[in-house]
């Protein structure tokens, strides 16, 4: 029996996949738990038409990144914070602190502070490369200054 997986299946396949499974597991347990459909005419028609759509709107992802990621190249972010004599900030800078000072710029887009890969909040005087993650395949490296405050 021929059938379309809707959601990803261990040791079967991936959401989207057509697989070949005995007849009493597909009536029996696949199909009425909604984890796949059968592999007719229409629905395999179906398929390729969302796999279509699918890839295009994958395609235009990344094209959209690549293009946000043109106005983040060569950026550099300059941060003023209180420090002790040996360089440790009072506070930190964080990834919402480095994608608020982002969107304050004139990026034509908002940047949400998931995309920055900053895996621990700074908090030494200096600088660190930081990444914005547009995409899967779309990574921008940006310099972040962390400057000791006047006064």
């Amino acid at each position: 029996m021929k059938l379309i997986l809707k959601q990803s299946v261990e040791h079967l396949g991936e959401t989207g996949q057509v697989v070949q499974v005995k007849p009493g597991y597909g009536r029996n347990y696949l199909i009425p738990h909604g984890l796949a459909y059968v592999a007719s005419d229409a629905n395999m028609a179906r398929l390729e038409e969302e796999q279509a759509r699918a890839a295009e709107r994958s395609r235009h992802d990344f094209l959209e990144a690549r293009r946000r990621a043109s106005q983040l190249e060569d950026v550099s972010l300059v941060f003023n914070e209180r420090a002790g004599e040996d360089g440790k900030l009072f506070g930190s800078v964080s990834r919402a602190d480095v994608a608020d000072r982002l969107n304050a710029g004139d990026l034509d887009f908002e940047l949400d502070r998931r995309t920055i890969a900053l895996e621990e909040p700074i908090k030494v005087l200096g600088v660190t490369n930081v990444a914005v993650r547009l995409h899967a395949e779309v990574e921008v490296p940006i310099e972040v200054r962390v400057e000791r405050e006047d006064g």
